[in-house]
């Protein structure tokens, strides 16, 4: 029983850290756009000087 003393504190601090990262990455605009990155997996970039095959 006394080990729940100390799990639940440190449960919360680890809730509060994922909130704060969560809310960081929201406003740092890693959410804006979900849906060109997974299709920019399709698409072949050359880089400049490259000839094609």
């Amino acid at each position: 029983m006394s080990v729940l003393y100390a799990l639940i504190p440190f449960a919360a601090v680890i809730v509060a850290a994922a909130l704060l990262a969560f809310r960081w990455a929201i406003r740092s605009g890693q959410f804006d756009d979900l849906d060109t990155p997974p299709l920019r997996v399709l698409f072949d970039e050359r880089a400049e000087g490259e000839s094609k095959p």
